[in-house]
């Protein structure tokens, strides 16, 4: 029996189509999922090298500038805060932090959330029953006191804040792995893994969690903005990163605290960066989710 290859215009003759070459055709045609990739993108490269090009240190007191709206003459074109410090180069190096806890407690997440939610889907029964319920339970119970509770019995090292989020953020990985799994695991490939003798463990590395990618990709790109508004909101509340380090939320607590009416712009620039990328994310990941979904894209 021949198969027939689905060939689009310009394509090479006899190229085949993957899911994922598929999906970056389709993805190329969303606009706004485009334009937030991109946004995303430079604002990362801004907070990685903007600093460089900056003739102040974030922890630098400009005394003869504080505080001071922004102003190219004097190189602080965000202004200064009330310690006469830079606050473009405080925003950038704020967007390192909150972009880093929200990469780094998403893939703690996504690693317990996965092997969890797929362990679970796949060995069914009671273990799988006992499992979720232990989620059951978690999620009962406040979000933000766990974060908080861990913060304080733990310190608040930024490693700590990275594993603190990411430690009880991975219920709603869990449950949307298990449920794909239970789907995958009555697969023509994964039942004839199983009457091959594979092992389970190697059934759910090799053919469970490979086809999860999809959901993974995209619970990734919407988690991340979720991840950075609880960092910005712990800093806000002084449970996150500590001074002089700055970060977002941080910048946000200090600007409302004393400058909310005087010296508006300290507040401003953080908040529209937390914006920002807030809604790239979010964008980006909504149209990764339209490629992604065969029952979307079939619309």
């Amino acid at each position: 029996m021949s198969t027939a290859v689905v060939q689009t215009p310009g394509e090479e003759p006899g190229a085949g189509r993957s899911l994922w070459m598929d999906a970056w055709r389709t993805l190329r045609r969303n606009r706004a999922a485009v334009v937030s990739a991109v946004i995303i993108a430079v604002m990362a490269v801004l907070v990685i090298i903007g600093p460089l090009f900056s003739s102040y240190d974030y922890d630098f007191t400009d005394w003869g500038n504080l505080p001071m709206g922004p102003s190219l003459e004097t190189g602080h074109i965000f202004g200064t805060d009330t310690l006469g410090r830079d606050l473009f180069v405080r925003t950038l190096f704020g967007g390192r932090i909150s972009l880093m806890v929200g990469v780094v407690a998403t893939l703690v997440s996504l690693l317990i959330g996965v092997s969890y939610g797929a362990t679970a889907g796949y060995v069914g029964g009671r273990v799988d029953h006992f499992m979720m319920r232990i989620v059951d339970i978690l999620y009962a119970m406040p979000f933000m006191f766990f974060v908080i509770l861990l913060m304080v019995l733990f310190g608040r090292n930024i490693v700590l804040i990275f594993v603190a989020i990411g430690a009880v953020n991975w219920l709603d990985m869990a449950r949307i792995v298990r449920g794909q799994t239970l789907t995958l695991k009555h697969r023509e490939f994964v039942e004839a893994a199983e009457a091959q003798g594979v092992s389970t463990f190697a059934i759910i590395r090799r053919h469970i969690i490979p086809n999860l990618l999809g959901v993974v990709a995209v619970y990734v790109t919407l988690t991340i903005p979720q991840v950075i508004l609880v960092e910005s909101f712990l800093s806000f509340l002084g449970l996150g990163v500590q001074e002089p380090t700055p970060a977002w939320g941080l910048m946000l607590q200090g600007g409302a605290e004393e400058f909310a009416e005087s010296a508006p712009w300290v507040p401003i620039f953080p908040g529209l960066a937390i914006t920002i990328a807030v809604f790239g994310f979010n964008l980006f990941g909504d149209g990764l989710r339209d490629v992604l979904d065969p029952r979307l894209r079939s619309r």
